[in-house]
C-alpha cells in the first residue's frame, strides 16, 4: 500500500476534491516519463502544425487595413473571415491532439489506480483500439456544446459538464459513442455541481500554471517569426504540463462518480488484491 491509502494513486473509496487533484499529481509524479514524454510529443507536434498553418492566416490578417470607426460591410466581412479562419484552424489542430492525449492518459489512470505497471506499448495498444470512437465522440461533444453556447452560454456549460465523463467512459468501458454519452449523463446526474466544481478547480489551476510557465517565453519573444517560435516553445512546455493534469482529473472524476454511485471501489479492491 502507498501513502495514498490504496494500492495506486488514490484511495479505493469515494474521493474528496483534494484527493482527486492529488491523484492527478500523483499519477504525473509516479509515471513522469510516460505522462510528460507522450504529452510533450503530442503538444509539440500540435504547436508546430499550428505555427505552420496559422502563419498564413496571421499573414492575411496583417495585410487587412485596420477597421475604421464606421467600417464598411466589406471591411467587417474581411475581418470576420480572418477570425473565422483562425478559429477553425485552431480547432482543427488542437481538438484531435487533445482527444488523443485524453484517451491515452485515461488508460494510464485506469492502471495507475490499481498500482499496475504502466507500459507505453500496452497503453498505446489500448488507446489505439479506441481512436475512431474517440474522435467520433469528440465531434458529437463539440457540436452539442457548441450549439448550447450559441443558444446561450449557460446551456453550453451545462451540457459540457453533463458529458464531461464520456471520454473516460468510452475508453475504460469500451462501449459505443452513444453508450458513453449516456453513461456520462447518468454518472453526473444529481451531482452536476460537484463535478462542475472539481473540473472548474482543475481548469483554474491548469490555466494559472500555464500562464506562469508561458510568461517568461512571451516576455522574451519579440515580433516576427523568431518571436512566434519562442512563444510556441513556451506553449509546448506549458501544454505538456497542464493538459495532462486536466485529463487525469477528468478520468479520476469518472472513477470517483462510479465509486459513489455504483460502489465500484469494492470491485477495484478485489481486482487490486488479486
Amino acid at each position: 500500500m502507498t501513502g495514498s491509502g490504496g494500492p495506486g494513486v488514490i484511495p479505493l473509496r469515494p474521493l474528496a476534491i483534494g484527493e482527486i487533484l492529488e491523484g492527478a499529481i500523483g499519477t504525473m509524479r509516479r509515471h513522469p516519463g510516460l505522462v510528460f514524454g507522450v504529452s510533450f510529443v503530442i503538444v509539440a507536434l500540435t504547436q508546430l502544425l499550428g505555427l505552420l498553418l496559422l502563419g498564413t492566416v496571421f499573414e492575411d490578417a496583417r495585410t487587412l487595413p485596420p477597421l475604421s470607426a464606421q467600417p464598411t460591410p466589406d471591411e467587417a466581412l474581411a475581418q470576420l473571415g480572418a477570425s473565422v479562419r483562425l478559429l477553425s484552424l485552431t480547432m482543427i489542430v488542437t481538438i484531435p491532439s487533445q482527444t488523443l492525449l485524453s484517451g491515452f492518459l485515461t488508460v494510464v489512470v485506469g492502471k495507475a489506480v490499481l498500482g499496475k505497471p504502466v507500459k507505453l506499448d500496452e497503453v498505446w495498444s489500448e488507446t489505439r483500439a479506441r481512436l475512431l470512437p474517440l474522435f467520433g465522440l469528440t465531434v458529437v461533444y463539440t457540436v452539442l456544446v457548441g450549439v448550447g453556447v450559441i443558444l446561450f452560454l449557460v446551456p453550453g456549460i451545462w451540457i459540457g459538464v453533463l458529458l464531461a465523463l464520456a471520454t473516460p467512459a468510452l475508453v475504460l468501458e469500451r462501449g459505443t459513442i452513444g453508450a458513453a454519452v449516456t453513461r456520462s449523463r447518468l454518472l453526473v446526474a444529481g451531482m452536476w455541481w460537484r463535478v462542475f466544481a472539481v473540473l472548474a478547480v482543475a481548469l483554474v489551476l491548469a490555466t494559472v500554471a500555464g500562464m506562469v510557465i508561458q510568461w517568461p517565453f512571451d516576455l522574451l519573444a519579440g515580433n516576427g517569426f523568431g518571436g512566434a517560435v519562442l512563444s510556441t516553445v513556451g506553449g509546448t512546455v506549458a501544454g505538456a504540463i497542464t493538459q495532462p493534469f486536466a485529463a487525469l482529473v477528468t478520468a479520476l472524476v469518472y472513477l470517483d462518480q462510479r465509486m459513489r454511485k455504483e460502489n465500484m471501489h469494492h470491485q477495484l479492491t478485489r481486482i487490486a488484491e488479486s
